[in-house]
């Protein structure tokens, strides 16, 4: 354990994703960037009585590849994404986790609802085998934190371990709060992310009999389903997925060469405290957590070229976020201004529910690292309720700090901020 110091520099030096538009990081950005769409129909369950039968499947991926094949028999998606982006990620930075150095790596890793499927199936298992019949495992698997647990056993990583749960905003929770864990001194490198499976039916119900899902625009492909701060946007579409993102100290990541992402340099988080589904008025707690985020580290607000927002083709929620941004960014944030913009990849992969953040983290540093925005997929019409510089198609821009935004249910706001790493 080393002495705090809250002006410590942190580093991204490695990514890994799991998602619907792609399986690693070459990939995924690829598809980002030429507005490639992992959305279609659903064929986790039969969805064929249901109004909305589309959601952002992940395709292609083998659990064993990255696990333990007792372990994947015994766990379900959301920690085999998990681990396969933490892995990933790891990789990607080439920091080798020792005997030496473990207990100084950390996990921060996050899920919003945990192994739901695990606990359906032995519920079906009890009422029709009988209580013996259910697995001794299922908990241990199911539970929330059972990710970040996996990720510690499967990488050897043993130093602080926790799992911060925050609905739609525990990605950029995890991330930002594991960028803090190193300058506190627990840890001289962690490995964050967050990962989600979604795709049930009783959730699918759920959120339908919320109102929240959306539908595609009139006699158009079903890619359209998810088109953010459209003036035709009418809900969000599921996806799933994980994102891992290998933050460590800068200075140690200098020393030893290693390939540097981006900085992470600022973290908000705020309640709405106002309702369990919709935001509040005017989006007063994510504009909190906005500004809590560029005045944690005294982010320049007009150096803010970038961000990628929770925008989940909501009518309420775009639009209450818009205002957020309005009320942090001010005039810059006009769309006539063309001087912050706005890349909602949601539009992709749609809702990635507790698994969003830490996917939208990874684009907003691929963002930086390429100087490169996408595009955000199905944006037609102008909403003026939304006055934003909504970039429609992929563009090369100069890109000094980026902003992720993400709003979980329940009111909880994050807001993580990454910089252009300039090489001193």
């Amino acid at each position: 354990m080393r002495t705090p110091d809250y002006q410590r520099r942190v580093a991204v030096t490695g990514l890994g994703v799991i998602s619907p538009v792609g399986n690693d990081v070459a990939t995924a950005w690829s598809n980002l960037l030429n507005g490639v769409s992992g959305l279609g129909e659903i064929t986790r369950f039969d969805a064929s009585g249901y109004d909305h039968r589309f959601a952002g499947e992940v395709h292609g991926f083998e659990p064993a590849a990255w696990m333990d094949a007792k372990a994947v028999r015994r766990s379900e998606s959301d920690i085999h994404f998990g681990v396969a982006a933490a892995k990933q990620a790891l990789t990607d930075s080439g920091f080798v986790i020792t005997d030496e150095n473990r207990t100084e790596v950390g996990v921060v890793f996050g899920s919003g609802a945990g192994g739901q499927r695990l606990m359906i199936d032995s519920y079906k298992t009890l009422h029709e085998k009988g209580p013996n019949r259910v697995p001794p495992t299922f908990i241990a698997n199911a539970l929330v934190d059972s990710a970040s647990g996996m990720i510690a056993i499967e990488t050897g990583a043993i130093g602080h371990n926790v799992c911060i749960v925050s609905a739609c905003a525990t990605g950029t929770h995890n991330v930002a709060e594991a960028a803090e864990v190193i300058r506190r001194g627990d840890c001289i490198a962690v490995i964050s992310g967050s990962t989600e499976a979604p795709l049930i039916e009783v959730a699918h119900a759920g959120f339908g009999n919320m109102r929240g899902l959306g539908s595609p625009r009139p006699g158009e492909a079903l890619e359209t389903v998810s088109r953010p701060f459209d003036l035709t946007r009418n809900g969000f579409v599921l996806g799933e997925g994980a994102g891992g993102l290998f933050l460590e100290d800068l200075e140690l990541a200098k020393a030893r060469g290693a390939k540097i992402y981006a900085e992470v340099v600022g973290y908000g988080s705020a309640a709405d405290g106002w309702d369990m589904i919709q935001p509040i008025d005017h989006g007063t707690g994510s504009a909190r957590a906005m500004k809590m985020a560029l005045d944690r580290r005294g982010v320049p607000g007009d150096e803010v070229d970038l961000i990628n927002p929770h925008g989940t083709s909501t009518p309420v929620g775009d639009a209450r976020e818009s205002e957020a941004i309005w009320t942090v960014f001010g005039e810059r944030s006009a769309a006539a201004r063309r001087s912050l913009a706005i890349s909602a990849t949601k539009s992709m992969t749609g809702h990635m529910m507790g698994a969003a953040g830490s996917f939208e983290a990874f684009a907003t540093v691929m963002s930086i690292a390429t100087q490169t925005v996408p595009g955000t997929l199905n944006y037609r019409h102008a909403d003026p309720a939304c006055d934003l510089w909504v970039v429609d198609e992929t563009i090369e821009i100069p890109v000094r700090y980026a902003l992720s935004n993400n709003i979980g249910l329940g009111g909880h706001n994050g807001a993580v901020i990454f910089k252009r790493y300039d090489g001193d």
